[in-house]
């Protein structure tokens, strides 16, 4: 008799193939036989009956077909992550900034926060917003909201005459009288031409050769370069990252803006009274020698030299491809900016000092001696003159179809662009030498009698009697004005703010 099968003994049957790890349906044969009671304990035997049971109970040759399971893959548990929230500023205003996006590299935004891993200890940040420009910043996350700067670049006051057109007009600030002084600062001697502002600092020059940095928040000194020049007679302008300052005795000078380096400066011919205009990375002025440059600030050299003939004091005025200004022998010359090819000249009556406007397709031109201005069309026809008895220094601003410029006699003139019909005179009580400034509807403008007179521009009625002044009258940005003196400067908030 055959040796009877252990009890439990599992045989798999030579004819079924061995199963595989991979495998999902595994089949297995085997043979039982009841074990005597005997033998088990009294629990699994139950356990067993019931099993053959369920079987039929025969004991031979039985089939069992069972799933096998498999564990789902490991997932890694997620990286710990923490909030980090942040406010986003208006720079100028104060305001926040609607519709604000702030992101970061492998961060998860979530509203005004980054959700960033725990472990993280510094992030590069970006935000941006609609009409601002973008900020790039490594912050350290710590436990309260961080705050970023957003500026609008269209509230900026980049240059000198507030666009490379010279209009004297800026539309997108909109600061009206009465107004509050924020804070104060005395400069040393004459400030003659405007600050430029961007991204919350004021850059200015005074009348002995100093270059200055403020805070427009504060009014502190961020920083003071000494330009060696026994005076100083045009504003700098902000160029990206640089700053570009014409020197009086006849240099270029490239400042950085975040420290006051001079990084580089070029030697003209003649003595420099223009300021900067900056198109495409060239840099446009002229001299006293009567040269005109275009100065590559890439190559740091000049791509062409106009030889004027005539001492230039004017700032280049520019619109689309031609370059325009006036010179001391009287004339208006239109250049080709690419190459600094003459395109037209016409006589302005006498040495033009002041620098030129162009707007709705004329060029508007202060003639010193003839005490008058001027009009041309951009092809250089003559269109009319207004004379006004006194000398005309001032540089005229346009806005809104009308011309604004002073005279010598201290009247303040709005004449109309088209035709040159006088619209109205105010008599602000001093010679004008500065140019007049629109702002937000009113026309603003200092004298030698010391004080600046802010007129409703379209109707000349006083709004604004301010009492310091002498030669430019106003600049700022979105947030402050800011008013000049003699030698102080005072930056200004209006009373009830509005406007965005």
């Amino acid at each position: 008799m055959p040796d009877a099968p252990r009890t439990g003994d599992l045989r798999a049957p030579e004819h079924i193939p061995r199963a595989t790890a991979a495998a999902t349906l595994v089949i297995v044969r085997f043979t039982a036989v009841r074990p005597s009671a005997a033998l088990l304990p009294p629990v699994l035997v139950a356990v067993v009956l019931a099993a053959l049971g369920g079987c039929g109970g025969s004991g031979s040759h039985t089939t069992t077909t069972t799933k096998a399971t498999t564990s789902p893959p490991a997932v890694a548990p997620p990286h710990p992550r923490r909030a980090v929230h942040f406010v986003v500023s208006d720079g100028d205003t104060g305001r926040p900034v609607a519709g604000a996006v702030v992101s970061a590299p492998g961060a998860i935004r979530r509203g005004a926060s980054l959700l960033v891993l725990r472990k993280a200890k510094a992030l590069v940040v970006t935000a941006r917003a609609p009409h601002y420009g973008s900020l790039q910043e490594r912050i350290v996350p710590g436990r309260g909201a961080i705050k970023l700067t957003l500026y609008r670049s269209d509230g900026q006051w980049l240059l000198y005459g507030g666009d490379p057109a010279r209009t004297q007009s800026q539309p997108a600030i909109r600061l009206r009288p009465p107004f509050h002084i924020a804070w104060a600062r005395y400069l040393g001697s004459l400030i003659e031409y405007p600050a430029v502002v961007d991204q919350g600092v004021a850059y200015l020059n005074n009348l002995s050769g100093h270059l200055f940095a403020l805070s427009m928040q504060t009014g502190k000194t961020l920083w003071e370069v000494n330009m060696h020049s026994r005076e100083q007679d045009s504003s700098p302008g902000v160029v990206g990252p640089m700053l570009v300052a014409h020197v009086k005795t006849g240099r270029v000078m490239v400042v950085r803006r975040s420290t006051g380096k001079v990084m580089w400066d070029y030697p003209a011919s003649g003595e420099i009274e223009s300021s900067p205009v900056v198109e495409h990375g060239i840099d446009y002025l002229g001299d006293w020698a009567g040269d005109v440059y275009a100065l590559d600030l890439r190559t740091h050299r000049a791509r062409w030299v106009y030889h004027d003939g005539c001492k230039v004091t004017a700032s280049m005025a520019i619109a689309g491809p031609v370059i325009y200004f006036g010179d001391y022998c009287g004339r208006v010359v239109a250049l080709r900016r690419s190459d600094g090819r003459p395109l037209w000249t016409a006589s302005a009556g006498s040495p033009v000092y002041g620098t030129s406007a162009v707007a709705g397709g004329r060029v508007f031109v202060p003639s010193r001696d003839a005490g008058a201005l001027y009009a041309f069309s951009k092809s250089g026809a003559a269109l009319w003159h207004v004379s006004t008895g006194g000398l005309v220094y001032s540089a005229p601003a346009v806005w809104h179809g009308r011309v604004y410029f002073g005279s010598y006699t201290g009247e303040l003139y709005c004449v109309s662009a088209s035709s040159g019909a006088v619209l109205w005179r105010l008599q602000v009580g001093g010679p004008i030498s500065g140019s007049p400034t629109v702002i937000d509807g009113v026309v603003y403008v200092g004298s030698f009698a010391h004080r600046i007179v802010g007129a409703d521009a379209r109707t000349g009625r006083t709004l604004f009697t301010f009492p310091h002044g002498e030669y430019v009258a106003v600049s700022g940005n979105r947030g402050k004005l800011l008013l000049y003196g003699w030698a102080s400067l005072w930056a200004v908030t209006p009373a009830t703010r509005r406007g965005g």
